[in-house]
């Protein structure tokens, strides 16, 4: 089966509620999760198959005469998978260091014989996007970009927010605008490659019955430490089946990752 990060996207993103247009709350707090020179990579496994790695870079660039985070993510096939499709999608975010507001994203699809270059740039004082494929667009203050969000939601204060209070964000992406929720699941304990480790639990609010059969069927468990670092996202999806995608290696985190050992 062809998983790969473009086909998971589109199908979480299908299945958001997307009814309001409101600005993203909660605000941010000061960026002290993560730094340029993060790197981070995830294995995607579908059941006991691994369907290809992601891996997000981040580094400081100059845009504009402004210094500015830029994020790149990878979603390719590795193995046997790769040999059957092929895919390559890169994903880059050139977004602000305080409010985490992306300037341009750009897209780079390369999926078998099939390719496909996006990119856009976000004008914030008339709330457009301009997009290279599609022209101009009025979008919701304070949209977000796919890569810009990752971020974004490691600089919650979750520590303010109480159990089943929603996270709320607009994110542009595939030009279409994509309003979702998460909400906040408490926290939770679970074992990783690296050892067990206390994590926030957050929960995207989707429609059941589409590709769902649970609200609690797509989860997101971050560090709950100063980094907020994803360390496993878990999909069943009706029509694909169980996805994960499991932190395998990181490097150069702002803040010390603690890890215990089972007794």
């Amino acid at each position: 089966m062809k998983v790969h990060i473009s086909l998971i996207i589109i199908l979480l993103l299908s299945v958001f509620c997307t009814r309001a247009q409101e600005i993203f709350t909660p605000a941010l707090k000061s960026s002290s999760a993560f730094n340029a020179g993060e790197n981070l990579t995830y294995q995607i496994r579908y059941g006991f198959i691994v369907g290809g790695l992601t891996t997000f870079t981040l580094s400081e660039e100059l845009y504009n005469e402004k210094i500015v985070y830029h994020a790149r993510v990878i979603g390719e096939t590795t193995g046997m998978a790769n040999t059957l499709y092929n895919v390559r999608d890169v994903y880059e975010s050139w977004f602000d260091k305080e409010t985490n507001l992306p300037f341009k994203q750009t897209r780079d699809i390369k999926e078998g014989h099939y390719t496909k270059y996006n990119e856009v740039t976000y004008d914030r004082l008339n709330n457009t996007v301009s997009s290279k494929l599609s022209g101009v667009h009025t979008v919701p203050e304070k949209i977000l970009d796919l890569t810009s969000t990752f971020y974004y939601l490691r600089r919650i204060d979750f520590s303010k927010m109480k159990e089943g209070e929603v996270i709320f964000v607009n994110m542009y992406f595939a030009d279409e605008i994509f309003p979702f929720r998460l909400r906040f699941k408490g926290k939770e304990t679970i074992r990783t490659k690296f050892g067990k480790i206390s994590c926030i639990k957050i929960c995207p609010v989707v429609e059941v019955g589409r590709m769902f059969k649970t609200q609690d069927d797509l989860t997101f468990w971050l560090t709950d430490d100063e980094n907020h670092l994803p360390v496993l996202v878990k999909m069943d999806i009706s029509v694909v089946g169980s996805v994960m995608l499991k932190l395998v290696k990181f490097e150069n985190t702002v803040n010390q990752m603690v890890f215990f050992q089972e007794e």
